[in-house]
């Protein structure tokens, strides 16, 4: 079964991240991603731009479009991983694993997710 594991942390936090810190971090992310792929178990991985970039839509027909995030959390989705797990429990281990890539000092968390449909053969800038 497809999870997703969502990254939520501090932005705060890794925006006061030095640039020696933050390729660590996404070294230790690649080294763990070359793991996945090699276990033929990893999909699509995200990486956010900051809240701050966001614009939200509210409704359907006379849509409402706010620029910036719409509240205010101590923690913000940061970023996500789809992985390919068996069980749950797998899913857990593997959210352990992306945990200890990112080392965050806060209160940072990992939602796990199982995916209900996802379309992932799509080349980019294509319609299905």
């Amino acid at each position: 079964m497809l999870y997703s594991v969502l990254i939520y942390a501090s932005e705060a936090v890794a925006a006061a991240r030095s640039r020696q810190d933050d390729e660590a971090l996404l070294a230790r992310h690649l080294a763990l991603q070359r793991e996945l792929a090699a276990e033929g178990r990893l999909g699509a991985v995200v990486r956010l731009m900051p809240t701050t970039t966001a614009t939200t839509v509210r409704g359907t027909n006379q849509s409402m479009v706010i620029d910036g995030p719409f509240i205010e959390t101590k923690e913000q989705l940061l970023g996500l991983y789809l992985v390919e797990c068996a069980t749950l429990e797998e899913a857990i281990e593997t959210a352990r694993r992306i945990g200890q890539c990112c080392r965050t000092p806060d209160s940072g968390a990992l939602e796990i997710r199982p995916v209900s449909w996802s379309r992932l053969d799509v080349p980019r800038g294509e319609a299905p």
